[in-house]
């Protein structure tokens, strides 16, 4: 693929999510993040593919299935179904949906293993350790707490193991991944967890197990059947696999054709080690182009407390999104939490930050200037366009290079970065209207003062929505029909040029032979539940 070609071209993905339990809010909101990322990539016009999926083989997966006197299969596919209804209630657009369970992917998993023994880097050695079995990995004494319980899940005590397992010589690449690192920084962000990579590395690699014995749920290793593969070294290539096209031959030049090396893999800080060290070198060794970018995100707590079913603080997604909407849980993470640091969940400051910039700054906004239009103008825009207005003006100034300011902070994942600078936008309307005061004009006969202040807030608000759009889709749907578009957020076809892109994002577009209808609030005060 020539370079030109990977310039319109983005591809990212989510973790493969692990399925012994239906989706908690963690996994809802790197997908929120994902699809955000995905959407401002698509608005320039380029053509995004978003892979999200599962991760459904292990040790694990066969406990949990077992405990519930399931299938493992069979427990894999209602928790799918569960990922996928979650991510179409958030109005997630993924491209591709990979399961590690999938047909054609053990063909691209053997064929990597392949490549990866031929290059002598497999061999079979003993392994004694201890094992936690909900990370799936081997840990040393100094990562556990008291009685070897594992300092991540640290109710269930890590287990004794002493097995034959095949390895995969992770030591043998770390002078590349130094130079990796070295050559090009930003391949992990944000920079506080580069350095953590960094002096992990530093501290020496040891080779990582790749095989099980006394496992079946998961796929022999292609030399040695007693063994089974173990989960990273088949979960990290259902990114590769999710690259098929649906009737190609699972085979890993054609996997790789398309859209390989992937822009962005976006994943939790808690399995940065296993992106940012294991996979290029996995990568590496079988002679393959590695990733653009990894970025490793915060954790989420609530009201300041770490969650977890012991504290019964978890938080249900789908209770969430049921309750507020979409948008309004898009918007809440995406603004409120600076992505790569941990972030806050809080009720309170939720429904506040929400009623303050969507219900009022932004909807009160569509709301007052539709119905002065309505009362001073017969509801028609006023024929002006940008030239008519000074670059120094209040709302202009700010409008010229928003488009710019906020695709930049999105190329850097800084989205609440993006939605401050919109907002300020929205904020220096209400302040422009308060004092220019259009209805005392009004009474003044100043028609054409009034209709100069109206036009520009429009116009303001259409910019707003328009660069909002990846973050709040449906509202910014509503605000664009409202303004007399017929448009459409969620359909892809309509992200089709970049000429649409170069167009929306300028201030001073909303065209003027417009009879804009009936305002209708296009976001409602929300209210805290009620106490129980």
């Amino acid at each position: 693929m020539n370079n030109s070609d990977h310039n319109h071209k983005f591809a990212l993905t989510t973790p493969l999510y692990y399925v012994n339990g239906v989706p908690h809010i963690g996994s809802a909101y790197t997908t929120i993040v994902a699809d955000a990322a995905a959407r401002f990539q698509r608005l320039q016009g380029k053509s995004v593919l978003l892979i999200t999926g599962t991760d459904e083989h292990g040790q694990k997966i066969q406990r949990t299935a077992a405990e519930q006197g399931l299938e493992p299969q069979v427990h894999c596919d209602r928790i799918v179904d569960s990922f996928k209804s979650l991510w179409d209630k958030l109005n997630i657009k993924y491209d591709r949906f990979s399961r590690t369970t999938a047909p054609n992917h053990q063909a691209i998993v053997n064929e990597f293993f392949e490549r990866v023994w031929k290059q002598g880097d497999i061999y079979l050695d003993r392994q004694q350790g201890w094992y936690c079995v909900s990370c799936e990995e081997f840990k040393e004494e100094r990562e556990l707490i008291e009685d070897h319980h594992c300092a991540i899940h640290t109710n269930k005590p890590a287990e004794w193991r002493d097995e034959e397992n095949y390895f995969f010589r992770l030591s043998k690449y770390q002078q590349q991944l130094e130079e990796l690192y070295e050559s090009q920084p930003d391949f992990i962000q944000p920079a506080s967890r580069r350095n953590e990579v960094i002096n992990f590395v530093q501290q020496g690699l040891k080779d990582f197990s790749i095989s099980r014995v006394n496992l079946d749920w998961g796929f022999p290793i292609p030399t040695d059947e007693k063994h089974t593969i173990y989960v990273w070294f088949d979960a990290l290539l259902g990114y590769v696999t999710a690259l098929l096209e649906p009737d190609q031959k699972p085979t890993l030049d054609n996997a790789l054709s398309q859209w390989w090396p992937i822009d962005l893999h976006l994943i939790g800080k808690d399995i940065l080690r296993f992106h940012a060290v294991y996979w290029p070198a996995m990568l590496a060794s079988a002679g393959l182009p590695l990733p653009k970018k990894v970025f490793g995100h915060g954790f989420l707590t609530k009201d300041g407390l770490k969650m977890g079913k012991t504290l019964g603080n978890t938080i249900d997604p789908f209770d969430l999104v049921d309750r507020y909407g979409a948008d309004a849980v898009r918007y809440y993470f995406l603004k409120e939490i600076e992505l790569g640091k941990d972030g806050d969940f809080n009720e309170t400051r939720f429904i506040n930050v929400l009623n303050a910039d969507l219900a009022n700054d932004l909807g009160n906004l569509l709301n007052r200037t539709l119905g002065m239009l309505k009362k001073y103008c017969q509801g028609n825009t006023p024929q002006l366009t940008s030239e008519n207005y000074s670059s120094d003006h209040p709302l202009k100034s700010i409008g010229m290079d928003l488009g710019d300011r906020v695709i930049q902070a999105s190329e850097n994942l800084q989205f609440s970065q993006a939605c401050e600078e919109i907002l300020t936008l929205v904020r220096s309307c209400n302040k422009y209207i308060d004092d220019s005061a259009p209805w005392s004009l009004f009474k003044q006969d100043k028609q054409a003062e009034v209709e100069e202040i109206l036009y520009a807030v429009l116009e303001s608000v259409r910019l707003s929505a328009y660069l909002l759009s990846p973050i709040i889709p449906d509202l910014s749907n509503k605000i664009y029909q409202q303004l007399g578009f017929d448009w459409d957020f969620n359909q892809d076809e309509r992200y089709k040029a970049r000429e649409d892109f170069l167009w929306h994002s300028k201030w001073g577009k909303l065209s003027t032979n417009k009879t804009l209808g009936k305002a209708i609030p296009i976001f409602s005060k929300l209210e805290l539940p009620p106490e129980d």
